[in-house]
């Protein structure tokens, strides 16, 4: 008797790929795939999904491919705006209720920023929203972490980061780096941030629309804590009140991410901003 696997049918059509995986293939590649097989059928069954909704999502999935370029990335937007990106971060980065969370890296980081000094003015352009960051880094126990490299960078007024802008900002403009000292603390300067929309223009903007959803991100300062023997804080610290907080168009907001952001009487500074990090020993 013919075993029925061999042949394609609806009901064992799980099975029927399934069994064609090889005996030597990675063990984990297999494990993926004949998951990502079993919840794609089951999918295509519960929606019964019809040949002209699989012509247009291949039509999707072509010009989403056709949209990237060493520049821009559609189909990391479109695991951004689908909660993957985030749930991939979550799963891989579980910590300690007190420990500080991580959030999506995002699409604007830039390698090989220079280190400033403690207080530096990371602003390189006109900016009137001034805004002092301070803080420490602590370990789980609350002993300050010296040597705490602190990644840090954020839009301009207007929305954009200086890579989106190259012939209008300064370079690294509202970038820098810092390392804490014994004292674990930190502390620079720069703007209070401000909401941005996420690249709109192409197909998964398009589905935003279809969707009844906004690009909008709420503003936020981006971090990247790292220090010998500790986990790797990739983060952002979202302003208090922002319109956006509760519709992410990323889902990248935390509650324990959402810093105050108060006014200050010094001169030369608006705003001022205290955010702890809180590191995990590495594994």
């Amino acid at each position: 008797m013919t075993d029925p696997i061999d042949y394609f049918t609806e009901e064992a059509s799980v099975a029927a790929v399934t069994a064609r995986v090889g005996a030597d293939t990675d063990p984990r590649l297999a494990t993926v795939m004949n998951a990502l097989v079993a919840h794609l059928h089951a999918f295509i069954k519960d929606v019964g999904l019809t040949q002209q909704e699989w012509d247009e999502a291949i039509g999707f999935l072509t010009r989403t491919g056709q949209m990237c370029d060493e520049n821009r990335q559609e189909f990391i937007l479109l695991s951004d705006v689908l909660g993957v990106s985030m749930l991939v971060d979550a799963i891989n980065n579980r910590r300690p209720n007190r420990a500080t969370e991580n959030t999506v890296l995002g699409p604007f980081h830039v390698d090989g920023v220079p280190e400033c000094a403690m207080g530096t003015n990371i602003t390189k352009d006109a900016a009137t929203e001034t805004c002092l960051f301070q803080g420490m880094v602590t370990d789980l126990d609350g002993h300050p972490v010296e040597g705490a490299r602190i990644d840090v960078w954020s839009d301009n007024e207007a929305g954009f980061y200086d890579v989106q802008q190259p012939e209008i900002q300064p370079q690294n403009n509202n970038r820098g780096v810092f390392v804490t000292g014994p004292d674990g603390r930190y502390w620079f300067r720069g703007i209070k941030p401000v909401a941005y929309p996420i690249p709109d223009d192409g197909p998964v903007g398009q589905l935003l629309n279809d969707l009844g959803r906004h690009p909008y991100r709420p503003a936020h300062m981006h971090f990247i804590v790292s220090a010998p023997g500790h986990q790797r804080i990739v983060t952002h610290t979202f302003v208090a009140g922002d319109d956006y907080l509760r519709s992410d168009a990323v889902f990248g907001v935390k509650s324990t991410l959402i810093a105050e952001y108060t006014r200050t009487p010094e001169a030369d500074t608006l705003w001022n901003s205290t955010f702890d990090f809180i590191m995990t020993p590495e594994a």
